[in-house]
């Protein structure tokens, strides 16, 4: 079980806001928010509830049925965010063109946006997709974590190769942005490490209050 940390309580407490279809619809934009995103059928609902321990994303044996950018309060400052998923999702071409449209200009404009949660199944690692955020991600400088789920439908050695081939890899492609971690929602495996980036990101430190400067005025003519 994770220690009780001050985001682990917000969590159990995370409350749906709103929806949005575009970016205008979006919470005002302040504070911090870490989106999740994933290829459809990634686990990416199921990390969302678990790591929140309610059923805030809707899951379904329909992959791709969040097709809305969808917000969650953890308090006044911090939300997490439930982003459409991409792959299997069988909608017609033009509400497609329309996710990515919005999403882009959610992902590209979103001051708030403190670090990107990507969900890829273990079994099926950096798809187009998945490389497609985290490219997004390097070249505009926002952290990302990738949570391998699904670990448990591997063996632990099976597992641990793929974690490490996927380290490898975003390590040679995207350099120290990304970091990588195994992840069960059903075991509950990796909430410890999972919640650890989650803090560091909606919990950032904030810079040195201007008043702690020394005065140089002193002592002038």
């Amino acid at each position: 079980m994770p220690s009780a940390t001050p985001l682990v309580s917000l969590c159990q407490q995370a409350t749906f806001i709103k929806s949005a279809s575009q970016v205008e619809q979006c919470p005002l934009d302040r504070g911090y928010e870490v989106a999740f995103a994933g290829r459809s059928n990634a686990g990416k609902s199921s990390a969302l509830n678990t790591l929140t321990h309610a059923r805030l994303a809707r899951t379904s044996k329909t992959p791709g049925r969040t097709q809305l950018i969808n917000f969650f309060a953890l308090d006044e400052q911090r939300r997490l965010v439930d982003l459409p998923g991409y792959g299997y999702a069988k909608v017609p071409l033009a509400l497609k063109e329309h996710w990515k449209e919005h999403l882009d200009a959610y992902l590209t404009g979103r001051d708030s946006l403190a670090g990107l949660v990507l969900v890829m199944d273990i079994r099926h690692p950096l798809s187009d997709f998945d490389r497609m955020m985290l490219e997004w991600s390097d070249v505009t400088g926002l952290p990302a974590h990738i949570l391998l789920s699904k670990a448990d439908k591997l063996a632990y050695g099976a597992a641990k190769n793929v974690l490490l081939k996927v380290q490898t890899i975003v390590r040679k492609e995207y350099g120290n942005r990304a970091t990588v971690q195994l992840f069960s929602a059903p075991k509950r495996q990796g909430l410890e490490e999972a919640y650890g980036i989650l803090e560091s990101w909606l919990f950032a430190e904030e810079e040195p209050e201007d008043d702690q400067a020394p005065d140089l005025s002193e002592g002038e003519d």
